[in-house]
């Protein structure tokens, strides 16, 4: 695929995710799990790479009147506030017919893009998850973000999204005293236009604070809880609204939390991940591959997360279609075959190293060369990145507006070894929309380790081979006396360690004589001397290798994907500023075609019923609209649902059969027999569709009376 030769400088406001930490060693263990990181940054550049340094180049980027299109978008019900009747609940959405028929037709390129070509195993799990589960897995602990609180009002707030949007204010107001305020798009009314004037200030700020407000934007999602407040009363950051002064920032757990069964006593949530479903079975989807490694899982489904402050529509809510694949990998070969396939395509990448510097600068190169350079950890996680942006591309993303950034360490999820988000632009600022992480042994081994029950592979070696390992011995006869009933218990503990961990209590006994230890369901902690335990590494011969398999896992939000293919796709015909149009691929288009009769002559009625039954029969969905209103009008309203083809029918497709094909984006019309119109459609609609030039080859063209 070319890539445009011009790229796009942005400003970035709004962003969001949710992160676990590991430690720099990546040891499988609870005892790595640190604090959450916070998700956010700010402005951006976007670079060109050359041959020898990355150059910045710019362009202009779609003005977007949000206010136009959301307007839109609930007058034609692709997604409206549920419960609106009894006033609505904050972060909760119903999707209407086209939107549906929208979200409905991406989930099914994404099963064909993914499940399909890459043979992966679907399966479909519970979204009650107990507590046990979701203890084990760190949720319960630490899926947190950090809010705070106007003592006065009871107003809450998201932390880093409050810093966030005051630096990003104080900015706007710099540049507005300096004259460089950036213009209010035409079609805003002049009321708004006040409004959004009188929310900044217009201040000017010393060169060296710009440079320090610049600075904490594109470093902001390193920052924790305690580093968010400095940064409060560092800027003296109070509620926007009052000037009222603010709380120190406290955790919130953002799962939903719920009781199974009538006796309350078993505690679970609703599922804030369907990943966890996919590492619980792993054992069954291990045999339903035949044991045969490596391979991936799928599922798509709702989750849930209890935000602090949705907003933003479909980008930030309570619930949410997820679609996620985990791949199974052996720790020791992290290659992909069919890596070659995609080793050419280019990415823009914005590096951990760069952010960390403080710059929001990106680099463009093929994904060959980023697993080459060590950019990007290994060739799975470069092949799926790959494939990602296909997917991308493929429903209608811009690819001017589309980048991967690379977790920092300080915010890297606590699974992950690497970590990328594929990122949109929109009216809102760069938005997350899909994470892939290499998440490492994590989840498999603290879930075996919790249960007792083996969740790896077995190898059957060609040739034994020699191993170093730690083991642990005890003397059962001095430990079975001195522990008595928690014995068991401590020797489940000892026996499940990693190496590392098996590693520092090696040290401890050699340096303390003693290990010393909490252990799960005994109330002190626990002291056992050397006299009773051995921690050594010793050599044995293995015919037979057991591994826990490593993950790769891309984890799509397709709400936030739909939301903002729709603003890459929305556009206003130059004649007329009342006439939106949705350029949404052919393939994912809620309608394929629609029907319209020249006007509502009887005569047309067996033909436009032929037209719908073929059409049906071609599985191609179509929409008849036979209102009074002018042709003009009803392709209007179509284009704004982004319907790609329109078939009309006059008095001269009564004579000899013959029907004109309209396309949406350039208005352009052929005609044709209803045979070579519905053959022309079925070809532009599918999977492989084909651009309308190739589609529409050898048909008449029509001129057409202005629309």
């Amino acid at each position: 695929m070319s890539v445009p030769q011009t790229i796009a400088c942005l400003s970035v406001p709004f962003r969001t995710s949710r992160s676990l930490v590991a430690c720099s060693r990546r040891v499988c263990c609870s005892s790595c799990l640190q604090l959450p990181a916070r998700l956010r940054f700010a402005s951006t550049g976007i670079v060109r790479i050359s041959s020898t340094k990355p150059k910045t180049s710019t362009m202009s980027v779609p003005t977007i009147d949000r206010d136009y299109l959301d307007g839109l978008l609930k007058r034609r019900f692709f997604f409206a506030p549920a419960f609106d009747i009894y006033g609505g609940v904050s972060g909760l959405y119903d999707y209407g017919p086209p939107g549906c028929a929208l979200q409905a037709n991406i989930v099914d390129v994404w099963r064909k893009h993914f499940v399909l070509e890459e043979d992966m195993l679907e399966v479909d799990c519970t979204m009650l998850t107990p507590y046990e589960v979701l203890k084990t897995s760190g949720h319960v602990d630490k899926f947190a973000d950090w809010m705070c609180r106007d003592p006065a009002t009871g107003e809450i707030f998201r932390v880093d999204h409050l810093v966030e949007e005051v630096l990003e204010s104080r900015l706007k107001g710099d540049k507005e005293a300096r004259g460089q305020a950036t213009e209010i798009p035409d079609g805003v009314e002049e009321k708004k236009r006040k409004k959004k004037v009188k929310e900044i200030k217009a201040v000017k700020l010393d060169d060296a604070v710009v440079a320090e407000y610049e600075e904490v934007l594109a470093k902001i999602d390193g920052y924790s809880g305690p580093e968010l407040g400095e940064l409060m009363k560092k800027y003296n950051i109070v509620n926007p609204a009052t000037g009222g002064p603010l709380s120190e920032p406290l955790e919130f757990n953002l799962m939903f939390e719920t009781a199974i069964g009538p006796s309350g006593q078993l505690k679970g949530y609703l599922r804030p991940e369907t990943a966890q479903g996919q590492f619980l079975n792993f054992s069954k989807l291990l045999d339903s591959n035949n044991t045969k490694m490596p391979f991936a899982s799928a599922s798509i489904g709702k989750s849930f997360r209890n935000e602090i402050s949705p907003r933003s529509g479909l980008l930030r809510v309570r619930e949410f279609l997820m679609a996620e694949i985990e791949h199974f990998v052996d720790p020791l070969n992290k290659s992909h075959p069919r890596f070659p396939e995609v080793s050419d395509t280019k990415l823009r990448l914005l590096s951990k190293t760069t952010q960390q510097a403080g710059r929001t600068e990106v680099t463009e190169v093929t994904i060959g060369e980023a697993v080459q350079t060590g950019l990007v950890d290994n060739e799975t996680l470069g092949y799926f990145l790959a494939r990602i942006y296909m997917f991308l591309i493929k429903i209608g993303v811009d690819h001017n507006r589309l980048r991967f950034r690379q977790h920092m360490a300080n915010e890297m999820a606590h699974y992950a070894a690497d970590c990328w988000d594929a990122e949109l632009h929109t009216s809102y600022g760069w938005i997350e929309c899909v994470g892939c992480a290499d998440r490492s042994a994590y989840d498999l081994t603290v879930h075996s380790n919790r249960t007792n029950e083996k969740l790896v592979v077995r190898q059957t070696l060609a040739e034994p081979l020699t191993v170093e390992a730690f083991e642990v011995e005890l003397d059962k006869k001095k430990f079975g006396p001195k522990f008595k009933k928690d014995g068991k218990k401590i020797e489940q503990f000892l026996t499940t360690r990693t190496q590392c961990e098996l590693e520092d209590l090696a040290k401890e006994l050699s340096e303390k004589l003693k290990i010393t230890a909490d252990v799960d369901g005994v109330a002190a902690p626990v002291e056992i001397e050397k006299s009773i335990i051995s921690i050594e590494k010793k050599t044995r011969l293995e015919h037979v290798r057991e591994y826990t398999p490593n993950v790769i896992e891309p984890s799509f939000g397709i709400g936030r994907i739909l939301y903002s293919m729709i603003e890459h796709n929305f556009w206003i015909r130059p004649e007329s500023d009342q006439r939106a149009v949705l350029s949404f691929p052919p393939v994912i288009a809620p309608t394929k075609v629609l029907l319209v009769p020249l006007s509502n002559n009887e005569a047309f009625e067996p033909l436009m019923k032929e037209l719908s039954r073929l059409l049906r029969r071609a599985g191609v969905p179509a929409k008849v609209d036979d209102s009074s209103a002018t042709i003009g009008r009803r392709y209007a309203r179509n284009d704004e649902l982004g319907t790609p083809f329109g078939i009309t029918v006059d008095f001269q497709s009564v004579q000899d059969r013959t029907v004109t094909l309209r396309e949406r984006d350039s208005t352009k019309q052929v005609r044709g027999t209803v045979e070579q119109i519905i053959t022309a459609v079925q070809r532009m609609v599918g999977q492989d569709a084909v651009p309308w030039e190739e589609g529409t080859k050898g048909l008449a063209s029509f001129e057409a009376a202005s629309e």
